[in-house]
């Protein structure tokens, strides 16, 4: 395993980053550490609440074992202060003063009321680039609406284009996508914010403040769903295993002989060069039919069979093979056919393993190392890389509140016992 101390250090080296957030803008503060920045993560005193999400490492819930604050937080140095005394807030000052970005979750109004609003901190540090991240955002009637991530699927489309056929499951209703879409979806737009401002200070000498909202961010991020209303008046349905349309389309997933699921894209691809493919590669099993009949070679006889083509030759060879052999068949002739993996049966995915994407970090605290998601592009210079675990609650108060801001181990110790730190 390469030590990821010995690596060059990431593109945002020298990025000072002070993150206040919860569950909706950590994985941006993610895709910053993991990319060089230094983030200091701040917490209130006894660790932020997204440390209680389960599951817990060897199901013992601890602030320091949960599994999704772990994945959350990597590359991240964390220490705990209390906004709302007069000495965390001026402990606050003191770091935003020599910080590039701020990034908050907090609700709309509640750092400038507390003096610690852009305006407030911008006012000694003009280059700043200030970044909240809201349900839905910091203006509108909306504003102040409590919200979860499901109903951001709710309210952003999301969850009305996802679901079922009619014919397959009759009367369903929308299906939410799991995964915490929304706060990533909310947070990829926060970080493409983030950079822009921090590409305009490059050129201006100026930091600017960015109101993101997650709503927004699912709003802008429907597929064609906003679209075809707009440009067709059409709504679209819900289809199995596909993508939403305004009109019904070839169902596109089959069950396999070993019991799972590939998807076979052919609807819109059946062009006679199409079909002779498709012949040699369900004639190679045997299983070509009346695929070889020349007729197959007239476009109109091709469209006017596409049902027979899509759920009888396809859908049998399918259900003939198991998915690996189906998949790596289709694939070598150009086909643009897929598995349908399940999370578990990535992490032997030989393709993600040659690329090196699966990492060992190393949880000293425990004397044990765990396998990480890693990169999702690799650099040839400064890398995109996992420096280090999440860290424990107050993990770096010391360096952070001492070695940084001068404070003494006394100071830190009665700044302790009257609930600052």
């Amino acid at each position: 395993m390469i030590d990821a101390s010995q690596l060059p250090p990431g593109p945002l080296v020298g990025l000072r980053v002070l993150e206040l957030t919860d569950e909706k803008g950590q994985f941006c503060g993610k895709l910053l550490g993991d990319l060089g920045a230094d983030v200091i993560k701040i917490e209130p005193p006894g660790g932020e609440v997204t440390r209680t999400i389960g599951p817990f490492l060897d199901d013992i819930p601890h602030l320091d074992r949960s599994l999704s604050f772990w994945h959350y937080n990597t590359s991240k140095r964390g220490i705990t202060l209390n906004l709302e005394t007069e000495d965390g807030r001026q402990l606050f000052r003191h770091l935003a003063s020599n910080a590039d970005v701020i990034l908050e979750t907090f609700h709309p109004g509640y750092l400038p009321a507390l003096g610690l609003g852009y305006d407030d901190l911008s006012a000694s540090n003009p280059g700043l680039v200030m970044c909240a991240l809201t349900p839905f955002g910091q203006s509108g009637p909306w504003r102040d609406y409590a919200t979860t991530d499901l109903l951001h699927m709710a309210a952003g489309g999301q969850m009305a284009s996802c679901g079922y056929d009619e014919s397959d499951v009759p009367d369903a209703p929308p299906i939410a996508p799991g995964g915490g879409n929304a706060w990533h979806m909310g947070c990829n737009y926060a970080y493409v914010g983030i950079m822009a401002a921090l590409v305009y200070r490059s050129v201006t000498g100026h930091g600017q403040y960015i109101d993101a909202s997650i709503h927004d961010a699912c709003a802008l991020t429907t597929e064609a769903a906003i679209p075809t209303y707009i440009y067709r008046g059409e709504g679209v349905i819900r289809q199995t295993g596909r993508h939403h349309a305004a009109q019904p389309t070839a169902p596109a997933q089959f069950r396999s002989k070993d019991g799972k699921y590939v998807l076979a894209l052919v609807a819109g691809r059946l062009t006679p060069k199409y079909i002779k493919d498709l012949t040699e590669l369900l004639d190679s099993y045997g299983m070509a039919g009346d695929l070889k009949d020349p007729k197959y070679q007239d476009p109109e006889v091709i469209e006017a069979n596409a049902g027979h083509i899509i759920n009888d030759l396809v859908a049998n060879f399918i259900a003939s093979l198991p998915q690996e052999e189906v998949y790596h068949a289709a694939q070598s002739r150009g086909f643009t056919w897929g598995a349908v993996y399940t999370p578990e049966e990535l992490l032997d995915d030989g393709h993600l393993q040659d690329r090196g994407f699966w990492k060992e970090v190393e949880h000293p605290e425990l004397g044990r190392r765990f396998i990480y998601p890693g990169e999702p592009a690799i650099y040839n210079g400064a890398p995109w890389r996992i420096s280090g675990r999440a860290p424990l609650v107050g993990e770096h108060n010391r360096d952070v509140f001492c070695g940084e801001l001068g404070l003494s181990a006394q100071d830190l110790v009665v700044l302790a016992e009257q609930g600052v730190v």
